[in-house]
Parts: C-alpha cells; sequence; structure tokens
C-alpha cells in the first residue's frame, strides 16, 4: 500500500513539474527575451529557441525530422510556397488567431499565402550595407560598394545567402531581383565571383554586423535590423539600401506539419500579434512591424528611421523575392559555382 501511494505521489509531482512546453526555430536576435518569459508566465510554459542563419538550413533541418519536434517556424516569404508543397507546414486555425485582425492589410494577403493559411507575418524589412563611416569622404550609397573594385572601402563581407547575394548583383546591373534569364543571373554570379575573391568570405547578418562592430572588417551585406541595432552600438557605422534598390522581405510565422504542442503554437502567434507585444518585437530588434493596430506604440524615432521603413522613392525601388520554381536549380547551381571557386 506505502509503494502504491509513493508511486502516486510521485506521479503528480512529475505532472506538477512538467510544463507544457513551445519549441521554437528561429533566426538569430530575432526575439525579445523578454516577450519568451512573459508567454512562459502567462501560459504556464516553458520555451525553447533554436537558432538558425539561413532559410536552406532551416528548411533542411524541418525536412530531416524538425516538422515533428519544432511548433514554431520562421521562414522568409520565397520559401513559403515550396514548404507548403513539401508538407512541411500545418494549415493554421483562424479561430484560434483572432489577432489576424490587427494585421496591416498591406502584408495580410500576400502573394505566397493569399489567404494565410499557412503563415501570419512577423517582421519585414530590406538587405542593405551595414558600414564604417570613413572618416574624409561622404559615403557614395550604392552596391558598386561590393561589386567595384575601384569603390571598394576596404575588408567586407558578404552575406551567406543566395538570393540575397543575387538580388544585390542583379540590382546592380540593372535587373529584376526575380530574373530567371540564364545571361542575367550569370553575369550576376561573375559579380559574386570577383566580389568574393577580393572579400573577406561570407556570414549570416549577424556574424557581420559583429565583425563590423569588431572593426574586422569596414563593410557587411546584412539585414536591416541588424544594421540598426549596429549602429546604436557604435556611432561611426551606418546601414542603408543601395540607391539601386534591392531585396524587400516578410518573415511569417508557420507551424511545421507534425508539430507537438500545436494549441500552444496557436496562441504564441496570436501573443505576437497583440498590439503592444508587437510592438514592443519591433522596438527590439529594429525591424518594421506587419502590425497596424501595433504601430501607435511603436517609437516615434524608429517610425521615421528609413532605414527601418524606406522612403516612399525607395520602396519603389525594392522588390520582394518570389518562388522561382524550376528556375531555383539554375540559382542553386551558380551559387555553387560562387562558393566553390
Amino acid at each position: 500500500m506505502k509503494t502504491w501511494i509513493a508511486l502516486l505521489l510521485l506521479a503528480a509531482t512529475t505532472a506538477v513539474a512538467e510544463k507544457a512546453r513551445l519549441n521554437i526555430f528561429i533566426w538569430s536576435e530575432y526575439i525579445d527575451p523578454a516577450i519568451v518569459a512573459d508567454f512562459e508566465r502567462q501560459h504556464d510554459c516553458k520555451v525553447t529557441l533554436d537558432l538558425y542563419e539561413d532559410n536552406e538550413s532551416m528548411i533542411a533541418k524541418l525536412a530531416g525530422g524538425g516538422v515533428s519536434l519544432y511548433d514554431i517556424v520562421v521562414p522568409s516569404d520565397y520559401v513559403v510556397p515550396a514548404m507548403i508543397k513539401r508538407g512541411l507546414l500545418a494549415e493554421l486555425r483562424h479561430a484560434n488567431i483572432p489577432n489576424l485582425k490587427n494585421l496591416d492589410p498591406q502584408f495580410a494577403h500576400r502573394p505566397f499565402d493569399p489567404e494565410n493559411r499557412y503563415t501570419v507575418p512577423y517582421q519585414w524589412g530590406t538587405v542593405g550595407l551595414f558600414i564604417r563611416k570613413p572618416k574624409d569622404n561622404p559615403i557614395e550609397e550604392t552596391w558598386g560598394l561590393v561589386f567595384d573594385a575601384k569603390k571598394q572601402p576596404g575588408p567586407f563581407l558578404l552575406m551567406d545567402d543566395v538570393r540575397a547575394c543575387f538580388a544585390a548583383a542583379l540590382k546592380y546591373k540593372g535587373y529584376p531581383i526575380n530574373s530567371t534569364d540564364p545571361k542575367q543571373l550569370k553575369e550576376a554570379r561573375d559579380l559574386l565571383l570577383d566580389a568574393k575573391r577580393r572579400s573577406l568570405g561570407f556570414e549570416g547578418g549577424v556574424g557581420g554586423k559583429n565583425k563590423v562592430l569588431a572593426k574586422g572588417c569596414v563593410m557587411a551585406m546584412v539585414y536591416n535590423g541588424d544594421g540598426v541595432r549596429g549602429t546604436k552600438d557604435d556611432s561611426e557605422t551606418c546601414y542603408f539600401v543601395p540607391r539601386e534598390g534591392g531585396e524587400l522581405w516578410v518573415d511569417s510565422m508557420a507551424i511545421p506539419a507534425k508539430a507537438p504542442h500545436r494549441d500552444l503554437a496557436e496562441k504564441f502567434i496570436n501573443y505576437i500579434l497583440e498590439p503592444k507585444v508587437g510592438a514592443q518585437l519591433s522596438n527590439f530588434n529594429q525591424y518594421a512591424t506587419p502590425n497596424l493596430a501595433a504601430r501607435p506604440f511603436i517609437r516615434p524615432e524608429d517610425l521615421a528611421n528609413p532605414a527601418i521603413y524606406p522612403s516612399a522613392e525607395m520602396m519603389k525601388k525594392v522588390e520582394f523575392l518570389q518562388d522561382l520554381g524550376k528556375a531555383s536549380k539554375l540559382y542553386d547551381e551558380l551559387w555553387t559555382q560562387v562558393k566553390s571557386k
């Protein structure tokens, strides 16, 4: 009898000790730890974060078994259609996410998921250059700083991202960033090969920012939030989208097809869409919010910062990346050539 009582007490204690878990697979430095802690308190759960630096490695891990390990992933716009086709994402139950109503209409129905069946916008932004300001001359805000040896300001890093690098090279040549023209893509490859030979190599956005701050290089291709945070750490640096334009992206929250804690995942998505939480997120990571209801709580200086919210003129020069279907194979082949030579 005593043995049974002991076992029952042990089971009860274990049940109390084991909190619900939420496993999030997300980009580096992409969420305020205070947001995570508050969600844990509100829902009496434990949140774990695993990090990645590019969409390709995230997809590879999901396809290798992560689809049943993680509850939330944060893919970029152009990879969502392929993830849906491969059966990696679960359909969202909108009844469990009433805060969808808070989304800015221009981000609520993007072409890659027009009915938000699988994704909910998380943050949006640009790719540009984070650079240490020269002491004597003003900066010429052009992709030529990367692709023209005569304009190279010093040691620099390329972004370890196939579409970001090709978008920059294509824009510099005056081509659309979603080009599938083999001639245009080979021209972009040649630009990247030359730039690679003159560079310090490839890094993720966070790594590039950190190396500029540490004075290991003078310039890096980064995401705008990384660049803006960098300028706050060191006033002798700046971030800009080059005058030719570039990539405009949207990252979204999604639930893997076999997520072990789907209910809690939908509660998390709904929580992020709370107006004040959405503002806290953007105030922390310095990216733009797709949450219209959050904008009144965004710091006014951030709303006025063109590095976070591009000017109307720049918005005409930036483009969203698209899923290129079969043409993605050519990008992969050319990228392999760039990385291997």
